[in-house]
């Protein structure tokens, strides 16, 4: 960043110029500050030493004091916000309406309708010259129409383009209402972040929005700092700095090398106290938002993310991509992408449902495409034929525009098709449901973060869960304890003790915790004392406190300042040190930790007088026997509290961490009891019973893991499961040379309930595997919580990670998908309830969706064809278009969950969309539509006594007949929404109706409207009134699907063979690629071309190999098992073939990326919340139904996922000698495609 710039933008944007901020009465301006803040390591420690002295200096300069803070004072904060700014970064102005509703206008469907109605309204006001021209135009001017009706051939016209208006205002002001919603969320995030500041010598929490220059802010491990600062005093500080700098390294900072801490960057290590130098758009992250115009780079939440975006952004936006703390609406959705660009990487395909969607509208809009065009041909074809073939007609030029009216009255008709085909409801029903079931989770305390995430967790199939916190209350209490020899079962009275052990042992306590831990008393009357800080630690200031002593006299003698050196807590260490320099000049060093760790180092123990004796290895051994043990069984955690001196002269080398926590002497193991939250064990079984596991991944000891894993019901005595420790689960699951092995994993992962002593890396390995294993049809889907920083990587590559609200690290709340606000198991349960709603609604909305759909493709269609003319007129079909997709999207998807969906087992990933049974209720209900409306198009005028409609000329009045047709049709649909309330062929589908009101306005809503449109909508809706009795009939005939929902209910699944093929639909098509690849075609290179011809070489090459291997075997083993397996393998092999050539060349050009080509329609899947990266093929590449017939056939899946084709080409070089199944059977996929090539 160029000094340039800065000052640029500083003249611009900076108010006060630097003498206003001398008079304002600090003794420094923002600008020098500014440049302060630019100048890292020994630089800074340097300017600040000439500018201020010290940093006491800068601390009098800026009015505030290192040890006591601001005073809080209203005054003092405001005049600091207006001199130095506040801690927020302006957020990006929202697109407006009118934005929105030129968004909506883009759709190429609605583009297409615009023209052709712009083109009929022309039209219909052009009179042909020639008062008898119509005579001699034919049919074209047949049916003497009156002046008022040829009047009145504009008002089609302006109906579609009315309804179009409709649908734009409907989809803008959805989109508009979801951008309101998703700011909400960002800005409910950010009230939630708080950080601690020292004000008036009191610690208290601010949110972020108040940190002004010249606080205090107290600093720990796993925060994102809010602001720039200069640190004052630091304990083991080290920052991961990669958000600004790229560099991953940690970088250590300490008050005389390197004391720049800047916004953004996350603490990974230790703690500290900082001055706070510049917030807002003056912070290092700040300056460089505002260099990007304060979001340029935030991709707007509704429109397409186009790939090269993504790549010019990976550079400039990686700088703003932490942002979100500070208060910037927007500067969430930039994280939020900016972890999607992360996440490109290490998510797997965003999100199941969107990828299984997109497919399908995909396939439903082609299919409407093709059936519109033939509409049209036909039309077309039928009019020419008809009037200059049989009627032998001369074209006249006179009546050009005549017959082009009619040519575009069947355009019209055509896209009318098109725009019923095509299900744009999808994406606005997932959107309503998604968003409907945030708002819902919020009262459950799941914040959801990322929307998908939410849809994900119904398909969950076990979850990893923390223990501390999540399955336990997270409150900790020392109750029982070894000292001096003697295992008390309860907290001793302190007249036990010798006084020598009890001093080292409040010392050690008091001194070797965070000083931000502390125990305050009860808020409420009676109620329990209140626990600041870490958690453990307070368990232990609990003990202190029930010994009779007080911590409080012991910090104030020595204050935070005063401590020499503190190794902090962290994962490998698993324990905290704390040196002091005693009076005399020597140290003295106070340990503690998880108790196996630190009693290993011990050499010496305290006996009863508090003397040390010798601690022998076989003493340390009786201990893990007799105190340890015993402890962890009854489910206590288990702390070790140690010390050691050192002399003052020579002072030891403190960076040699390995000899110096040495030879320590013990003085006491504390067992502290963290008891099991009442609602866990309910929340536990309810999960078991839905199919999903529950594992517990812990730091804590093994003994301690399964008591409380018992307590929980997550393991029951007798059953076959795994508890197993980090370093044994590592012994089972690496090979020799230390690489973790799919294979062994598989071996380990089913049977796993408790992994405890667990490192970060050890949880992340865990998911990983489970994620990536083949052992199951369905690949596993995990949802992982975590509350630690170093949590990050297993949340991240989870399918959905929890994040703890109020105990959790900001980085680990970063990495996470739904943030749990009150760190309870249960939420999780409800979670994974609203997920499967999620799930279900959809699903609903498609039987609905589909059944309308293929009613009205296929009346419009033969209708057309057989009458030249549709049924339903094109401003019908937009009504219908608007019931099915609009309100039918609300009504269905906002059903409210029930607790039967936790009754079932999850779906899974390859699950297809529509199951058997919708397929049976989409043909079912198709069937009996199609038959009252073709009855009706053809025998109706005879059954109601009433004039045909059939065959009107241009422009003739509405008919009666054509109204009953219109009506009969939307009243159908309207019963059959309330046949689509249940997928699963329940019976009563009134079950809970009227626990979703806005199901029940929809409805009747609907209905009055249609009353509305048959009696009085006239022309434009091509209706006439209708009289009671024929009311009561269509009413009739609507009714009627539901009592056919009965019948249709009666039919087993069984019966109907054909169905299980048509629930395979998706499934094929959802191998991502396969359809992309055929489409890319074109846009590989030859170069390329080349290349894929040298590798189908190479594969010839290599089974000509192994056709003769096979043939050895063969004669070897003289069976004519492989014979017949050939037979059977041919049939196989023919579809084998196209998928394995798909998935080779998925896996090649899998890097590649693809410009967007889908039609607008289809957009919605790259909304910022709902990509998909559907880049590479997860779903098994050899569709299990072959494998089936195949015994040998099937390929051993390699662990590298994406390149299943290539990797069996290796494994066929590897095992040519073996007789591994890859490689002999001959129905391997590679055999047959040589052939096939």
């Amino acid at each position: 960043m160029g000094d340039l710039t800065n000052s640029d933008y500083y003249s611009k944007n900076q108010r006060n110029d630097v003498s206003s901020n001398h008079e304002g009465g600090f003794g420094v301006s923002v600008m020098e500050l500014r440049e302060l803040m630019e100048l890292r390591g020994s630089e800074a420690v340097v300017k600040i030493q000439e500018e201020y002295g010290d940093m006491d200096g800068l601390c009098q300069r800026l009015k505030t004091s290192p040890t006591e803070g601001l005073t809080g004072d209203a005054t003092d904060l405001d005049k600091r916000k207006e001199v130095y700014g506040e801690n927020l970064i302006p957020p990006k102005k929202p697109k407006t309406f009118l934005q929105l509703v030129w968004e909506a206008l883009q759709d190429v469907t609605l583009i297409i309708l615009e023209v052709a109605a712009l083109i009929s309204l022309g039209l219909s006001f052009y009179q042909p010259p020639g008062g008898d021209s119509g005579e001699s135009c034919g049919t074209a001017a047949a049916g003497a129409e009156d002046e008022g009706e040829a009047e009145a051939g504009w008002i089609e016209g302006a109906a579609i383009l009315l309804s179009v208006v409709c649908v734009v205002l409907v989809t803008a002001f959805n989109d508009w209402s979801k951008e309101k919603q998703f700011r909400g969320l960002q800005s409910r995030i950010e009230q939630e972040q708080k950080f601690q500041v020292v004000r008036g010598a009191q610690v208290i929490q601010l949110p972020v929005a108040d940190i002004v220059v010249g606080d205090i802010a107290q600093i720990k491990y796993g925060d994102l700092l809010p602001t720039d600062g200069v640190l004052i005093q630091g304990n083991d500080l080290k920052i991961d700095e990669s958000s600004l700098t790229g560099e991953s390294d940690h970088v250590k900072k300490a008050a005389d090398r390197d004391p720049m801490l800047l916004s953004g960057t996350h603490v990974m290590e230790g703690s500290g106290r900082m001055l706070v130098t510049a917030v807002g758009v003056n912070s290092q992250t700040g300056i460089i938002f505002t260099l990007l115009g304060a979001g340029e780079i935030h991709i707007q939440n509704t429109k397409k993310v186009q790939s090269k975006n993504l790549n010019d952004l990976k550079q400039d936006g990686a700088a703003a991509m932490e942002m979100q703390p500070l208060k910037s609406a927007e500067g969430g959705e930039m994280e939020e992408k900016e972890e999607k660009k992360k996440a490109n990487v290490s998510k797997k395909e965003k999100s199941v449902l969107q990828g299984k969607l997109t497919k399908l509208a995909v396939q439903i809009g082609k299919a409407g495409l093709v059936m519109s065009a033939i509409t049209v041909i036909i039309l077309v074809l039928y009019f020419a034929v008809d009037n200059f073939v049989l009627q032998k007609r001369p074209w006249l030029t006179e009546c050009t525009p005549i017959y082009v009216q009619y040519f575009v009255k069947f355009f019209i008709i055509g896209v009318t098709v098109l725009v019923v085909a095509v299900p744009e409801g999808l994406p606005l029903a997932v959107t309503i449901s998604l968003a409907y079931s945030v708002k819902k989770m919020m009262k459950d305390n799941n914040l959801v973060r990322h929307l998908d995430a939410c849809e994900t967790m119904g398909n969950a199939t076990a979850i990893c869960s923390d223990k501390t916190g999540t399955l336990t209350t997270n409150r900790m209490t020392a109750v029982a304890c070894y000292v001096g020899d003697v295992h008390y079962k309860e907290i001793p009275d302190p007249g036990l003790l010798s006084v020598k052990s009890l001093d080292i042992l409040v010392n050690a306590i008091s001194l070797n915790s965070a000083y931000t831990t502390k125990i305050l008393p009860a808020t409420k009357e009676g109620g329990l004392p209140m626990q600041v800080g870490n958690k453990t630690e307070c368990g232990l200031l609990g003990l202190v406190l029930d010994l009779k002593r007080d911590y409080q006299p012991v910090r104030n003698q020595i204050p935070e300042e005063k401590l020499y050196k503190v190794y902090t807590f962290n994962s490998v260490r698993k324990s905290m040190s704390t040196v002091i320099k005693l009076p005399d000049g020597s140290f003295r060093m106070y340990s503690k930790g998880a108790s196996e760790i630190v009693l290993k180092k011990c050499t010496k123990i305290l006996n009863q007088e508090g003397e040390p004796r010798v601690f022998r290895p076989r003493d340390k051994d009786e201990m893990v026997k007799k105190v340890i043990e015993p402890m962890a069984c009854d489910g206590l955690r288990t702390i070790c509290v140690a010390y050691r001196d050192f002399p003052g002269d020579p002072e030891p080398l403190w960076d040699n961490e390995n000899d110096i926590l040495n030879e320590l002497t013990a003085v006491c193991v504390v067992g502290i009891e963290d008891p099991v939250r009442p609602e866990v064990p309910s929340a536990i079984v309810r999960c078991q019973r839905a199919g999903i596991t529950v594992r517990m991944v812990t730091g804590d000891n093994i003994n301690t893991a399964r008591a409380i894993a018992i307590k929980c019901g997550i393991i029951h005595p007798g059953e076959d499961f795994l508890c197993i420790d980090g370093k044994e689960f590592n012994r089972r699951i690496r090979n020799e040379k230390g690489e973790v092995e799919q294979e062994r994993m598989d071996k380990v992962w089913p049977k796993l309930r408790v992994l405890a002593r667990s490192s970060p890396t050890d949880k992340h390995t865990l998911v990983k595997g489970i994620i990536d294993s083949c052992l199951t049809d369905q690949r596993q889907v995990v949802a992982v919580t975590g509350d630690g920083t170093n949590d990050g990587p297993a949340l991240k590559k989870a399918d959905v990670g929890f994040a703890m609200g109020i105990a959790g690290t900001d980085v680990a709340k970063e990495a996470s998908d739904i943030i749990l606000t009150d760190d309870n198991f249960s939420s999780i349960v409800k979670a994974v309830m609203w997920g499967r709603n999620v799930y279900d609604s959809i699903s609903k909305f498609l039987q609905f969706q589909l059944t309308v759909n293929v009613v009205a493709v296929i009346v419009a269609f033969t209708g057309a064809c057989i009458t030249q003319d549709s049924p339903l007129k094109a401003v019908q079909m937009l009504w219908v278009n608007l019931i099915m997709d609009t309100f039918a999207s609300l009504a269905l998807a906002t059903e409210p969950p029930t607790e039967a969906l936790l009754m079932r087992k999850p779906y899974g990933r390859n699950k297809p969309l529509i199951s058997s049974t919708m397929t049976k209720n989409i043909l079912g209900h198709g069937i009996y539509q199609l038959v009252i409306i073709f009855s009706l198009l053809f025998v109706g005028e005879q059954i109601f006594d009433i004039d045909s409609g059939r065959h009107a000329p241009l422009h003739s009045p509405p008919s009666e007949h054509y109204t009953i047709i219109f009506n009969t049709f939307v009243l159908m649909q309207l019963f059959n929404e309330i046949n689509a309330r249940k997928i699963h062929g329940e019976r009563n589908v009134f079950d809970g109706i009227f626990r979703n009101p806005i199901f029940c306005s929809i409805v009747f809503g609907t209905f009055a409207i249609q009353i509305v449109i048959v009696q009085f909508g006239g022309k434009p809706f091509s209706c006439t009134p209708l009289d009671l009795e024929k009311w009561g009939w269509c009413t009739f005939l609507g009714l009627g699907e539901l009592v056919w929902g009965q019948v249709i209910a009666t039919i087993p699944n069984s019966k109907l063979r054909f169905l299980r093929g048509a629930g395979q639909l998706t499934k094929k098509n959802e191998m991502p690629g396969d359809e992309d690849m055929n489409e890319d075609n074109e846009e590989i290179d030859h170069a390329e071309r080349e290349l894929r011809r040298g590798q189908v070489l190479w594969f010839r090459g290599l089974n000509r190999i192994q056709t003769q291997i096979d043939v050895v075997n063969t004669f070897k083993s003289g069976s004519s098992y492989q014979g017949q397996l050939r037979r059977q393998s041919s049939t196989t092999s023919q579809n084998q073939d196209i998928r394995v050539v798909n998935a080779f060349r998925s896996s090649l050009y899998e890097g590649l990326e693809k410009p967007d080509s889908r039609p607008s329609i289809h957009n919605f899947m790259t909304h910022p919340e709902f990509r998909i990266e559907d880049t590479t093929p997860h779903i098994p590449l050899i569709d299990d139904t072959d494998l089936e017939e195949d015994p040998t056939g099937s390929q051993p899946q390699s662990p590298n996922k994406n390149n299943n084709a290539v990797d069996s080409g290796i494994n066929l070089t590897i095992d040519t000698t073996s007789k591994s199944a890859a490689s002999s059977g001959p129905a391997s996929p590679l055999h047959s495609l040589e052939t096939s090539l």
